[in-house]
Formats: C-alpha cells, structure tokens, sequence
C-alpha cells in the first residue's frame, strides 16, 4: 500500500472520547456509536473556533501493557480551546513525521475501505510511534470523500 511521509504541525482538537481496544469484540461498534454521537446537534454546536469542516477520527493514549488499550476520539481541529462545555474534551496531536495513506471512494464505501486499510497498515513494517494516529473525513458536495490516514513515525 502506498504512503507519503509528511511533517506535521501540532494540532488542536476538540471532540468526545471512548476507551477501548482491538481485542474488544464491540470495538466497531464502540466506535460507530462515538461518531453517532459526535454528530448529535448537541456536541457539534459546542465545537467552537473550528478551523474546517474536516472531522477526525484520532488513535491516541496507548496503553504500555498487553491488554492494548488506546483512546479514541472523534473531534475537529480548532484554532483555540473552549473550557466552558464539560462534554468536550481537549486534545493536542503532537506534530512530526508521519505516514500519509489516502482512500478515496463514494461516501457510503469508504468507510469499509477505511477498514480495509487499517487491516493492511497493521501488518505494514512501519517505524510507528505509537502518538497518535488518526483519519481526516474531506467529503466534497458530490459526495466522494477523500480520508487521510496518518500513522506516527519514529524521527
């Protein structure tokens, strides 16, 4: 699978989070049931100082032992952070080096070759770091989205 190596800027988001890991046999559905709930009028009105339209789906938070364990979160980069809503929560994406995956599809397929990437990218021989990872949704009004994968490297 072909991948870019890019350098990023740090990036400040706001969203909701869930605690889980890929052993768990609901961690789709935990997932899925974050993103529904990201996209409720009640958490989207409350991102304020949103920089774009483009949501993240970010891995972060690993855990060191074998259980697995890594934060997800589902949010929007912002320019500035907002402490008056105790349904957010405030993350910072640690820039540098990273690997840039790109899958493009219709909207309704691409979440299943979101999926599909994740399978390959985990059995890729990649330097990870293990920061954070995580997915950029770019959907264009003819209904095509364009997801960016980016996988943390070692320097």
């Amino acid at each position: 699978m072909y991948y870019d190596v890019v350098t990023l800027e740090d990036k400040l988001v706001v969203g909701i989070t869930d605690r889980t890991n890929n052993g768990d046999p609901d961690v789709g559905e935990k997932i899925s049931q974050l993103w529904q709930r990201f996209y409720t009028e009640a958490v989207l009105t409350q991102i304020r100082h949103r920089i774009n339209d483009t949501a993240l789906g970010i891995y972060t938070d690993y855990a060191s032992d074998e259980k697995g364990d890594y934060t997800v979160m589902t949010a929007f980069e912002v320019s500035e952070a907002s402490d008056d809503c105790d349904l957010l929560e405030t993350k910072v994406i640690k820039g540098g080096k990273y690997a840039k995956f790109v899958i493009k599809d219709e909207q309704e397929q691409v979440f299943s070759k979101v999926a599909e990437a994740w399978q390959v990218i985990w059995q890729m021989d990649l330097p990870r770091l293990f920061a954070a990872d995580f997915e950029a949704y770019h959907l264009d009004p003819k209904g095509i989205c364009e997801v960016h994968i980016y996988i943390s490297l070692k320097e």
